[in-house]
């Protein structure tokens, strides 16, 4: 079958490195460690694997940072996976066969991936993070019965959807409700992942939360604020304009342009009407401040703005992942601010309830609390891999927020436009 094959080649890594100084389509040009390619039909390591035809499958925000090469070599993630790689780990898709082993899913099912590679998919007994069922904690990543790997995309024998079809572990299959469209079913991932750092690091009843970016996941807290904490005023930094007015769209209160970073204090401060603190030289501090900013940019710029705008013992939740770099920090310590990392999602508490993150997505559709389609836009054959990760490249221009691939032949219902 045809996939797209990321593979750790240093010649090819250095080459496109050096060739997207001059354009950008160098990342997924001739050379690029990302090549469309023959591989052999997915063959499932364990009796209890089965294998998924792939309907939609999104591109992240870590994916299209890989092909960019935006990242560090040094960062200790890369202990952690195995090449070469299919990535995609944002699916739905139909089961198309089963392994013997196999006693809780059936064929025909439609599905949404669960991607995390816990002790399970691995054939080990659960370690303490997966029996309390925060797989994305798991101690075994790189042990058991498949190659290093922490979900489906960045291990050699988890393969992903950026292919026709993957295999999977079948409790990391969540069926899919009938009266859910599987363009609704492709944002459970990206929605488990803002809904997880909610829960876990609620804004306060009656404050205000700031939502640092408006791509996927800062789009989607949004809306998760505006449906589970209806009574907190929500505050937004967009960069792009088709962003702002999803974010108006979604129930920001008030979205402010990312810079400068003088401007997002200020703005949060009139918001607040709260007073700047004006140091000798620098940005000010807010003598006040939110309650809670969820930072799904993170980056040294978008954290030093957080550390300023933060109220005493408020709390800066790290949804993104970008390079560190040296930024100033003193606020932080000055008003005892958690600073908290929010990774992916798991088995999660609400309303004296416990299921796993996809499973209140898919409540939350039906119960009519959500419906975020509308971030949905643009979709590409698996052919057009080189259009579909320019136009995250450039999203200002093309106005990309989740970009996917879709598998021409598999049924899927209530289609938005094709880019």
């Amino acid at each position: 079958m045809r996939a797209l094959v990321y593979d750790k080649q240093l010649p090819r890594l250095a080459l496109t490195k050096l060739l997207s100084a001059i354009t950008p389509r160098a990342f997924v040009g001739p050379l690029a460690p990302i090549q469309l390619r023959d591989i052999p039909e997915p063959a499932p390591p364990a009796p209890d694997w089965l294998v998924i035809r792939t309907s939609l499958c999104g591109l992240c925000g870590s994916d299209y940072k890989q092909v960019f090469m935006n990242g560090a070599t040094d960062n200790p993630m890369t202990s952690m996976i195995s090449f070469p790689q299919v990535l995609g780990h944002e699916v739905v898709g139909v089961i198309e066969s089963v392994g013997p082993g196999v006693t809780q899913r059936h064929v025909g099912e439609r599905v949404v991936l669960n991607p995390w590679l816990s002790c399970a998919p691995r054939g080990l007994p659960p370690c303490e993070w997966c029996v309390r069922g925060e797989f994305a904690q798991c101690l075994n990543f790189t042990h058991g019965s498949i190659a290093p790997g922490i979900h489906h995309g960045n291990s050699v024998h988890a393969t992903g959807g950026f292919a026709p079809r993957l295999p999977a572990h079948e409790s990391q299959c969540i069926p899919v409700p009938d009266d859910v469209s599987d363009e609704a079913a492709v944002l459970a991932d990206p929605f488990a992942v803002s809904l997880h750092a909610i829960l876990h690091h609620p804004p306060t009843e009656g404050g205000t939360a700031l939502v640092v970016g408006c791509g996927t996941l800062g789009l989607l807290a949004i809306a998760i604020l505006r449906a589970l904490h209806p009574s907190v005023r929500v505050l937004a930094v967009a960069r792009f304009d088709h962003q702002r007015r999803l974010a108006e769209q979604f129930g920001a209160e008030r979205v402010l342009a990312h810079a400068p970073s003088r401007a997002v204090i200020a703005g949060v401060a009139d918001a607040l009407t709260v007073e700047q603190n004006q140091p000798w030289r620098g940005l000010p501090m807010l003598n006040g401040g939110v309650d809670v900013v969820y930072d799904t940019v993170s980056s040294p710029r978008t954290l030093e703005v957080g550390v300023r705008v933060t109220r005493s013992r408020g709390k800066i939740v790290a949804l993104g992942v970008e390079v560190p770099r040296r930024f100033e920090w003193t606020p932080l310590y000055f008003k005892e601010i958690a600073l908290v990392g929010s990774n992916a999602f798991a088995i999660e508490d609400w309303d004296g309830r416990r299921q796993h993150a996809m499973e209140w997505y898919f409540e939350f559709i039906r119960d009519g609390k959500i419906d975020i389609t509308a971030i949905l836009t643009h979709r590409f054959a698996l052919e057009q891999y080189q259009a579909a990760f320019l136009s995250c490249w450039d999203q200002g221009k093309t106005g990309a927020v989740k970009v996917l691939f879709e598998y021409p032949g598999e049924a899927t219902v209530d289609r938005v436009s094709r880019a």
